[in-house]
């Protein structure tokens, strides 16, 4: 069964075009490829390829800042850690000199307290020995007195008195504490 059959005889077959159309419709096609290849495509080409750059570019910048970024995140983070060893270290000294002050205030407190004993050591045996000396002088003038009594005759003699006086302290002195005679 042919295509001319199923048209009637003498009549074209509407489904077959004529061999001028088909021959006038190549030409024209082939006007048209030469026309879109010689001009359109290569604007084509060019966009296609300045995009494929821009993207690669702007991939290859993209790498790169991401690269640098990566590379400022590394070097923030190496200066952050040396921040907190330096924060550590100073911590650490200020805890030391903390330390070092009060085993110098404590130091200078116990040299204060050592030399104000000292002072009142002092000035308790600088009294000691005033209420000794005024006692020897108190017991000087009664023994004085007392022995003129017992004795009947004047010691106002300071020569006497005194010798009456020493002798009588070296008595006293010579005898243990706590026994009277």
């Amino acid at each position: 069964m042919s295509l001319r059959f199923l048209a009637a005889e003498g009549e074209p077959n509407p489904l077959l075009p004529h061999l001028a159309e088909i021959v006038l419709a190549l030409v024209v096609f082939l006007i048209l490829v030469y026309l879109i290849a010689r001009f359109v495509m290569p604007n084509f080409e060019r966009a296609f390829a300045a995009r494929t750059q821009a993207i690669e570019g702007g991939l290859a910048e993209a790498e790169r800042k991401q690269s640098e970024a990566d590379a400022q995140l590394a070097e923030l983070n190496k200066q952050l850690s040396e921040a907190r060893h330096e924060a550590a270290r100073i911590r650490e000294d200020a805890r030391e000199q903390g330390a070092q002050i009060v085993v110098e205030m404590r130091e200078q407190a116990q040299a204060e307290s050592a030399r104000i004993t000292a002072n009142a050591h002092a000035q308790i045996e600088a009294e000691k020995q005033q209420v000794l000396s005024q006692l020897k002088t108190e017991v000087g003038t009664l023994a004085t007195g007392l022995a003129g009594r017992i004795v009947g005759e004047s010691l106002e003699d300071e020569a006497r008195q005194r010798r009456t006086v020493e002798r009588f302290l070296a008595e006293l002195e010579d005898q243990p504490v706590g026994q009277s005679s």
